[in-house]
């Protein structure tokens, strides 16, 4: 089966996914009660399930979404200040045909690169406990095993770094001793993949100068560097 098939496979299972009474609840109440700007929008407050190229190398890590950006759009940063701040970088860095993400029909095409997360609904405060997290974990294992071209795996903050190291622990492979603890910038090998971290793209970090774009840049050139050329046919 084609990669595209199997991972639509991936996202229809995921869609229906009701695991985390807190979250469903949550998602659902944000989704009725909207923000005042948004008002007159019909919010997504399902699962939001990955997206991208399903031949990609590179697989990009992110904690949740939004309550009133991929809650609402459907999209993983899509529609709100992470997506403000990721999408021109991914753009810059040519994995994206466009700087703009703000709502699934605007034409956001990714190049080489494909979305997920640690948690797949949006929590209160945008802190999924452990727990729905573990929950959510088999998912992110999917997405790992099904992306048939995976080469690097880019996290979004600590929280997406060690869900990605328990979700290698759950394949079967084994950690380098000592652990890696999360940094921005490192970069970990896990054969067959390496693993490169960054801080999150939140408005938390955008503001305050802990990211800038030219951090960011900076590290999608050591994604770009970590990638092997692609296998001749």
């Amino acid at each position: 089966m084609a990669a595209e098939q199997v991972l639509a496979s991936l996202n229809e299972s995921l869609l229906a996914c009701r695991r985390c009474p807190r979250l469903v609840a949550h998602r659902e109440r944000v989704a009725r009660t909207k923000r005042r700007a948004y008002a007159e929008q019909e919010y997504w407050g399902r699962p939001v399930p990955g997206n991208g190229d399903p031949e990609a190398r590179v697989l990009l890590v992110g904690l949740a979404p939004g309550a009133h950006g991929s809650n609402r759009t459907g999209r993983m940063f899509t529609g709100d200040g992470s997506a403000d701040f990721l999408t021109p970088a991914l753009f810059r860095a040519g994995f994206a045909n466009q700087p703009t993400s703000s709502h699934r029909g605007d034409g956001l095409s990714l190049r080489d690169l494909y979305i997920a997360a640690v948690a797949h609904c949006a929590p209160p405060d945008n802190r999924p406990t452990p727990l729905e997290i573990a929950r959510c974990r088999p998912y992110l294992v999917e997405h790992i095993l099904r992306l048939p071209k995976l080469q690097v795996i880019l996290c979004l903050g600590q929280v997406a770094f060690a869900g990605v190291l328990a979700a290698v622990e759950a394949i079967g492979i084994g950690i380098p001793s000592p652990r890696a603890r999360f940094a921005h910038g490192s970069v970990l090998t896990i054969n067959p993949w390496t693993v490169v971290a960054t801080y999150h793209p939140s408005r938390q970090n955008t503001h305050t100068g802990r990211l800038t774009a030219l951090m960011m840049d900076r590290v999608l050139r050591k994604v770009r560097k970590a990638l092997r050329p692609p296998a001749i046919a």
